[in-house]
């Protein structure tokens, strides 16, 4: 009787194929599918409370692989405030979207991180905090974004993050953090380099950091803004310069590159003190869109930088309006694919071009 059972098993149907043979079809189209899917660049978004940002998360959340919102804050004693928005929650929940929330520190600058950072107790109380929230709403860990610190605090930071990392880890959460692009990895030589340097962009160790976190987002973003003439806000070759820099100190599944879902917009603001006061605004992908078609501006690409840009006159001054479109996101995707990242994290839902969504697949 098992040979007879062994005979119909094999027997061949009227294509000429066995059973066996479409058993294992199956199986290795199953493990190809499966292998592509990890393969496959992770989309991580930021979100912010503003109801666009939401109801953009609410309509794409199946092409999101995890959703950072900015719902939470460290004072100076380490006292961690904030909370979720429960519709966000639902939405993520039933879509199987991982919550990994930001903590910022809104408010600091250098003196206050200064403190913050060499206060045993205040690190202490931020650190316990983080593993008590993950627990109480369900999130997958959290990411740190501190900005705005003196290069030479790089030590006392990278040493917090580890401490943040083991508390984390020891619970079963991830932490994540999101760092500045700071290449070449010294001052340089112009004025604004040196200060960018000392202020923002020095106190990343990505070497230090990579060795505790579970993901480093690399804030490809802002290349020209408020302190800088009119220019792209992440150019290709900026961008790429910064990522072949980061890979040298992170490997690539640890990195998620940064793209910017926004535009600048540069334009003559009121003068202060009788001083010149350039106004540089963020400006959403439909915004832009918009200001091009009510002035009649032509949309244009720059093939160095690969992204999109335009000029118009308003009172005779002319305005800059430098954005990302889907053309400029999909460049920089591909090179999340080209380089073998773990993925790319983008700021943020509800300013970007609604085409982007036509680019990324669905993790159902």
């Amino acid at each position: 009787m098992p040979m007879l059972k062994a005979k119909a098993f094999f027997m061949i149907d009227g294509k000429g194929e066995t059973q066996m043979v479409k058993i294992v079809r199956a199986v290795v189209l199953l493990l190809l599918a499966a292998v592509a899917a990890q393969a496959r660049p992770k989309s991580l978004f930021y979100m912010t409370r503003n109801p666009d940002s939401v109801r953009s998360f609410l309509a794409h959340a199946d092409k999101i692989d995890i959703v950072v919102p900015t719902w939470y804050s460290v004072d100076g004693s380490g006292l961690v405030w904030g909370g979720p928005n429960p519709l966000v929650l639902k939405a993520a929940k039933e879509h199987h979207v991982p919550v990994m929330p930001i903590v910022s520190a809104p408010g600091f600058g250098i003196k206050e991180f200064h403190a913050f950072l060499y206060n045993a107790a205040a690190r202490k109380a931020f650190v316990d905090a983080l593993p008590k929230e993950c627990r109480r709403y369900g999130y997958s860990g959290f990411q740190i974004d501190f900005e705005h610190l003196a290069w030479n605090d790089r030590d006392a930071l990278s040493s917090l993050v580890a401490q943040a990392a083991a508390a984390l880890h020891r619970h079963g959460y991830q932490l994540s953090i999101a760092t500045s692009a700071n290449a070449p990895g010294y001052p340089g030589q112009t004025d604004y380099s040196y200060w960018s340097y000392r202020d923002w962009t020095g106190v990343f160790d990505l070497a230090a950091l990579a060795k505790s976190v579970d993901l480093i987002c690399l804030m490809a973003y802002d290349q020209h803004g408020q302190h800088t003439p009119p220019g792209p806000v992440a150019g290709y070759p900026w961008v790429v310069d910064n990522l072949n820099f980061a890979l040298k100190l992170v490997p690539k599944d640890k990195l998620a590159l940064g793209i910017p879902l926004y535009g600048k917009h540069w334009h003559a603001g009121m003068p202060k003190d009788d001083q010149a006061n350039v106004a540089v605004d963020y400006i959403s992908e439909p915004d832009a869109m918009l200001l091009a078609q009510t002035y009649g501006a032509k949309i244009q690409w720059d093939p160095v930088d690969l992204t999109s840009w335009f000029f118009f006159y308003r009172d005779y001054k002319r305005e800059w309006v430098f954005f990302t479109d889907v053309r400029t996101f999909k460049a920089r995707y591909d090179l999340v694919k080209e380089r073998g990242l773990q993925g790319f994290s983008a700021w943020v839902l509800g300013m970007e071009d609604p085409g982007i969504w036509k680019l990324l697949p669905s993790h159902k």
